[in-house]
């Protein structure tokens, strides 16, 4: 056994379990094409300057949880801590036809203390829709990321919503909120209590009951809207309504990013019973193209973790595959290994999935490996089938040996194999 294992906080997915996430990604990717994205690659790491305009400089992200490095160009770049921004930065590069729809599947890096579905590598899944501050485009954004979750079966999940507002209503907002904080700055948790300041949005954010009691007795950020973001916030609210989709006002939800404006949402699963309950969210974030030194351009998305899905699956009870990943064929072959080789290859060019046993076992231990495989059938090939040109067929699923067998012909295998799977 080696010495070295996996990272803390990361892990490693094999199979069968993987085939939960091929699934997942597949529903997505279908999903996503429905609504008009398109998947987009961007590189894993960054010039920092990506992020940090994005987050904020004094953002805990930036200060506590980025993972920062230095190439041997004395270049400084940081691995992904998020999807939103590196798409962003590859939409100003590339400069593609308005309004851009992308959707991505990719690992994101944050530096923090591992618990349940949140990991220092973890994965996500997500869309990004720039060029557009349509309501409209707002309701459809979410729209994709609730029929994504009821096509994994998932029937506990809540929508939470709020407007952030534009920098004028939510600069007002700010100001009032900054000296409600003064006021109780001696209430607040001990990390809030150094840091409000800075930026008091974040403290919303906190989930510790000391900041929470302190803002629910503060000012209400809605209350704050000015009257185009009030009427772009309930067209988007009306808009889910009119696809029966409920929401519920959050007005603390300010998702503790820089770059949200406007509309920001969380999606949170009940069945998961804990803190750690949100599957995904987003928001429009129409400033972010100006802070990595572009022109002024909205945009809106949304990401979901994958491991928290998987999660919340779980919780719900939802232990089938997305997916069809079960063996149809295992060959059994005690003449060599040759016909095999030759059998496995006629049956997966006709579109089956097939396993076989190697490096010449007994048929007794071909026949466990077959039973192990999950395969409905299993084709045998000892000396007298290879002279005959034949092939046994058994049925791994029978009770019955005797009926469960029987001898076939090479000439039309593959129509008697297809109609027998699918019986």
């Amino acid at each position: 056994m080696s010495t070295f294992q996996a990272p803390i906080g990361t892990h490693d997915v094999l199979a069968p379990q993987s085939a939960q996430w091929e699934g997942l990604v597949a529903t997505f990717a279908q999903y996503a094409h429905r609504y008009g994205f398109g998947l987009v690659l961007t590189p894993m790491f960054e010039e920092i300057g990506v992020f940090n305009r994005g987050f904020g400089e004094h953002s805990e992200v930036m200060t506590k949880e980025m993972y920062v490095f230095t190439d041997r160009g004395d270049r400084t770049y940081a691995l992904r801590p998020e999807g939103t921004a590196s798409v962003v930065r590859a939409f100003l590069q590339h400069q593609p036809t308005l309004p851009f729809k992308a959707w991505y599947f990719t690992p994101a890096f944050r530096y923090e203390r591992p618990q349940a579905g949140r990991y220092r590598q973890h994965h996500q899944l997500g869309v990004e829709a720039l060029g557009s501050d349509d309501p409209a485009l707002d309701v459809e954004v979410i729209a994709l990321a609730w029929r994504f979750y009821e096509a994994l079966g998932l029937t506990q999940v809540r929508l939470l919503i709020n407007s952030m507002g534009h920098a004028e209503c939510r600069g007002r907002y700010v100001d009032v909120l900054r000296g409600h904080l003064d006021e109780h700055r001696a209430q607040l948790c001990d990390e809030h209590q150094a840091t409000w300041a800075t930026n008091p949005l974040r403290v919303l954010d906190c989930k510790k009951a000391p900041c929470i009691a302190v803002t629910d007795d503060g000012p209400s950020l809605p209350d704050f809207l000015c009257a185009e973001c009030s009427a772009h916030f309930s067209a988007v609210r009306e808009g889910l309504d009119a696809l029966g989709i409920s929401s519920v006002l959050a007005p603390r939800l300010v998702r503790g990013f820089d770059y949200y404006t406007r509309t920001t949402f969380e999606f949170v699963a009940d069945a998961l019973g804990s803190a750690q309950n949100a599957i995904g969210g987003g928001g429009r974030y129409d400033g972010l193209s100006e802070q990595l030194g572009g022109k002024p351009t909205s945009g809106i998305g949304f990401g979901s973790g994958i491991e928290r899905l998987l999660l919340a699956r779980e919780a719900e009870g939802l232990t089938k595959n997305l997916i069809d990943r079960t063996v149809d064929v295992f060959i059994v072959d005690t003449t060599g290994g040759a016909a095999a080789t030759e059998l496995a290859d006629q049956l997966r060019r006709a579109g089956l999935a097939v396993e076989r046993g190697y490096d010449q076992r007994s048929m007794k231990a071909q026949m466990k490996l077959a039973d192990r495989s999950g395969a409905r059938l299993a084709l045998l090939v000892g000396p007298q089938e290879l002279a005959a040109g034949e092939i046994t067929m058994r049925d791994l699923r029978s009770d019955d040996l005797e009926r469960g067998q029987q001898r076939l012909g090479r000439e039309g295998l593959v129509a008697v194999l297809l109609e027998h799977l699918n019986k």
